[in-house]
Protein backbone atom coordinates (compact mmCIF):
# COMPACT_ATOMS: atom_id res chain seq x y z
CA UNK A 1 0.00 0.00 0.00
CA UNK A 2 1.22 3.56 -0.52
CA UNK A 3 3.04 5.12 2.17
CA UNK A 4 -0.02 7.56 3.79
CA UNK A 5 2.42 10.23 4.38
CA UNK A 6 3.40 10.52 0.18
CA UNK A 7 -0.80 10.86 0.05
CA UNK A 8 -1.61 13.78 2.56
CA UNK A 9 -2.17 17.02 1.44
CA UNK A 10 -1.65 20.10 3.94
CA UNK A 11 -4.58 22.24 4.08
CA UNK A 12 -4.10 24.71 1.96
CA UNK A 13 -6.42 26.25 -0.96
CA UNK A 14 -7.13 24.32 -3.94
CA UNK A 15 -6.13 27.25 -5.93
CA UNK A 16 -2.64 27.57 -4.04
CA UNK A 17 -1.67 23.79 -4.36
CA UNK A 18 -2.45 24.25 -8.29
CA UNK A 19 -0.44 27.27 -8.18
CA UNK A 20 2.36 25.24 -6.34
CA UNK A 21 2.24 22.03 -8.68
CA UNK A 22 2.47 24.64 -11.94
CA UNK A 23 5.63 25.90 -10.27
CA UNK A 24 6.79 22.26 -9.20
CA UNK A 25 6.63 22.05 -13.45
CA UNK A 26 8.15 24.97 -14.16
CA UNK A 27 11.38 23.79 -12.05
CA UNK A 28 11.52 20.72 -13.09
CA UNK A 29 11.85 22.03 -16.95
CA UNK A 30 14.32 24.73 -15.98
CA UNK A 31 16.55 22.26 -14.41
CA UNK A 32 16.31 19.30 -17.49
CA UNK A 33 17.28 22.74 -19.63
CA UNK A 34 20.55 23.34 -17.61
CA UNK A 35 21.15 19.83 -16.93
CA UNK A 36 21.38 18.80 -20.73
CA UNK A 37 23.76 21.78 -21.16
CA UNK A 38 25.84 20.61 -17.94
CA UNK A 39 25.78 17.16 -19.16
CA UNK A 40 26.99 18.53 -23.20
CA UNK A 41 29.62 20.94 -21.76
CA UNK A 42 30.80 18.62 -19.24
CA UNK A 43 31.19 15.31 -21.78
CA UNK A 44 32.85 17.93 -23.62
CA UNK A 45 35.33 18.74 -21.34
CA UNK A 46 35.85 15.57 -20.34
CA UNK A 47 36.79 14.42 -23.01
CA UNK A 48 39.36 17.28 -24.76
CA UNK A 49 40.94 17.32 -21.01
CA UNK A 50 40.98 13.77 -20.90
CA UNK A 51 39.86 14.11 -17.73
CA UNK A 52 37.53 10.74 -16.42
CA UNK A 53 36.07 12.89 -13.49
CA UNK A 54 34.88 15.50 -15.22
CA UNK A 55 33.41 13.23 -18.29
CA UNK A 56 32.06 11.38 -15.33
CA UNK A 57 30.27 14.47 -13.92
CA UNK A 58 28.50 14.98 -16.86
CA UNK A 59 27.31 11.88 -17.47
CA UNK A 60 25.68 11.90 -14.10
CA UNK A 61 23.45 14.93 -14.97
CA UNK A 62 21.64 12.45 -17.14
CA UNK A 63 20.84 10.28 -14.19
CA UNK A 64 19.83 13.54 -12.37
CA UNK A 65 18.05 14.65 -15.09
CA UNK A 66 15.64 11.14 -14.42
CA UNK A 67 13.82 12.93 -11.57
CA UNK A 68 12.98 16.01 -13.16
CA UNK A 69 11.18 13.84 -15.80
CA UNK A 70 9.80 11.84 -13.34
CA UNK A 71 8.06 14.97 -11.35
CA UNK A 72 7.50 16.35 -14.81
CA UNK A 73 5.11 13.11 -15.47
CA UNK A 74 3.59 13.24 -12.38
CA UNK A 75 2.14 16.06 -12.65
CA UNK A 76 0.74 16.28 -16.09
CA UNK A 77 -2.51 15.43 -17.27
CA UNK A 78 -5.03 13.21 -15.21
CA UNK A 79 -1.80 12.21 -12.39
CA UNK A 80 -2.12 15.77 -11.29
CA UNK A 81 -4.56 14.88 -8.30
CA UNK A 82 -3.80 11.13 -8.41
CA UNK A 83 -2.75 9.83 -5.30
CA UNK A 84 -1.59 7.08 -7.31
CA UNK A 85 0.76 9.12 -9.58
CA UNK A 86 2.68 10.71 -6.39
CA UNK A 87 2.81 7.14 -4.99
CA UNK A 88 4.67 5.17 -8.25
CA UNK A 89 6.95 8.93 -9.07
CA UNK A 90 8.09 8.69 -5.36
CA UNK A 91 9.51 5.28 -5.96
CA UNK A 92 10.58 6.22 -9.36
CA UNK A 93 12.70 9.19 -7.33
CA UNK A 94 14.03 7.10 -4.94
CA UNK A 95 15.16 4.35 -7.71
CA UNK A 96 17.02 7.31 -9.34
CA UNK A 97 18.89 8.25 -6.58
CA UNK A 98 20.06 4.69 -6.35
CA UNK A 99 21.47 4.52 -9.58
CA UNK A 100 23.69 7.59 -8.91
CA UNK A 101 24.87 5.80 -6.07
CA UNK A 102 26.95 3.03 -7.72
CA UNK A 103 28.01 5.11 -10.74
CA UNK A 104 29.78 7.25 -8.22
CA UNK A 105 31.39 4.46 -6.56
CA UNK A 106 31.86 2.61 -9.49
CA UNK A 107 33.94 5.77 -11.08
CA UNK A 108 36.01 6.09 -7.87
CA UNK A 109 37.15 2.45 -8.72
CA UNK A 110 37.96 3.06 -12.19
CA UNK A 111 40.04 6.42 -11.08
CA UNK A 112 41.90 4.48 -8.71
CA UNK A 113 42.44 1.39 -10.85
CA UNK A 114 43.64 3.62 -13.77
CA UNK A 115 45.78 6.40 -11.27
CA UNK A 116 43.31 8.78 -12.44
CA UNK A 117 44.23 12.09 -10.78
CA UNK A 118 41.75 15.18 -11.29
CA UNK A 119 43.08 17.94 -13.74
CA UNK A 120 41.61 21.43 -13.71
CA UNK A 121 40.45 22.90 -17.07
CA UNK A 122 39.09 26.44 -17.86
CA UNK A 123 35.67 25.67 -19.21
CA UNK A 124 35.36 22.69 -16.49
CA UNK A 125 35.85 24.98 -13.62
CA UNK A 126 33.46 27.22 -15.29
CA UNK A 127 30.88 24.89 -15.64
CA UNK A 128 31.03 23.39 -12.41
CA UNK A 129 31.20 26.69 -10.49
CA UNK A 130 27.93 27.79 -12.23
CA UNK A 131 26.13 24.47 -11.05
CA UNK A 132 28.16 25.10 -7.94
CA UNK A 133 25.76 28.36 -7.22
CA UNK A 134 22.23 27.46 -8.96
CA UNK A 135 21.37 24.09 -8.63
CA UNK A 136 21.64 24.67 -4.87
CA UNK A 137 18.84 27.42 -5.53
CA UNK A 138 16.87 25.19 -7.38
CA UNK A 139 16.98 22.72 -5.13
CA UNK A 140 15.93 24.52 -2.49
CA UNK A 141 13.09 25.81 -4.21
CA UNK A 142 12.23 22.55 -4.73
CA UNK A 143 12.09 21.56 -1.54
CA UNK A 144 10.16 24.40 -0.47
CA UNK A 145 7.27 23.74 -3.32
CA UNK A 146 7.46 19.96 -2.63
CA UNK A 147 6.66 20.29 1.34
CA UNK A 148 3.32 22.67 0.36
CA UNK A 149 2.77 20.00 -1.91
CA UNK A 150 2.93 16.93 0.37
CA UNK A 151 5.10 15.74 -2.79
CA UNK A 152 8.21 13.44 -1.65
CA UNK A 153 8.89 13.00 -5.48
CA UNK A 154 9.75 17.04 -6.26
CA UNK A 155 11.47 16.94 -2.78
CA UNK A 156 13.55 14.44 -3.73
CA UNK A 157 14.34 16.00 -6.95
CA UNK A 158 14.98 19.20 -5.06
CA UNK A 159 18.02 16.99 -3.07
CA UNK A 160 19.15 15.36 -6.26
CA UNK A 161 20.07 18.99 -7.33
CA UNK A 162 21.36 20.36 -4.28
CA UNK A 163 23.35 17.09 -4.00
CA UNK A 164 24.69 17.89 -7.84
CA UNK A 165 25.64 21.01 -6.77
CA UNK A 166 27.49 18.99 -3.41
CA UNK A 167 29.10 17.36 -6.22
CA UNK A 168 30.24 20.35 -8.49
CA UNK A 169 32.22 21.44 -4.72
CA UNK A 170 33.70 18.41 -4.76
CA UNK A 171 35.45 18.42 -8.25
CA UNK A 172 36.25 22.21 -7.83
CA UNK A 173 38.08 21.03 -4.28
CA UNK A 174 39.15 17.71 -6.05
CA UNK A 175 40.81 20.25 -8.51
CA UNK A 176 42.60 22.43 -5.62
CA UNK A 177 43.15 18.90 -3.07
CA UNK A 178 45.28 17.67 -6.65
CA UNK A 179 47.62 21.12 -6.64
CA UNK A 180 48.89 20.45 -3.23
CA UNK A 181 49.40 16.57 -3.53
CA UNK A 182 45.92 15.64 -2.08
CA UNK A 183 44.95 13.22 -4.72
CA UNK A 184 42.66 11.09 -1.82
CA UNK A 185 40.29 14.37 -1.44
CA UNK A 186 38.55 13.78 -5.21
CA UNK A 187 37.44 10.45 -4.51
CA UNK A 188 36.64 10.59 -0.69
CA UNK A 189 34.33 13.30 -1.85
CA UNK A 190 32.99 11.07 -4.20
CA UNK A 191 31.57 7.96 -2.14
CA UNK A 192 30.41 10.38 0.61
CA UNK A 193 27.93 11.87 -1.87
CA UNK A 194 27.41 8.00 -2.70
CA UNK A 195 26.44 7.37 0.93
CA UNK A 196 24.49 10.25 1.00
CA UNK A 197 22.61 9.85 -2.05
CA UNK A 198 21.41 5.47 -0.72
CA UNK A 199 20.07 7.38 2.31
CA UNK A 200 18.07 10.03 0.15
CA UNK A 201 16.54 7.30 -1.63
CA UNK A 202 15.55 5.83 1.31
CA UNK A 203 14.03 8.71 2.85
CA UNK A 204 12.04 9.19 -0.74
CA UNK A 205 10.84 5.17 -1.18
CA UNK A 206 9.37 5.91 2.70
CA UNK A 207 7.73 9.18 1.40
CA UNK A 208 9.28 11.77 3.63
CA UNK A 209 8.36 15.48 2.78
CA UNK A 210 9.69 17.07 5.55
CA UNK A 211 12.68 19.86 4.31
CA UNK A 212 15.80 19.31 6.68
Amino acid sequence: MPDQRTLTRPAVSAESWLRDARRARLLSVATLGWLGAESLVGVYAGWTADSVALLGWGLAALVEALASLIVLWRFTGARLVSPMAEFRATRAVAVSFWLLAPYLVLHVLHDLEHGHRAAPTVLGVLVTTISLVSMPVLGWAKRRVGARLASAATTGEGTQNVLCGLTAAGVLAGFAAGSIGWWWADPLVALSLAAIAVFEGGRAWRGHVCDH
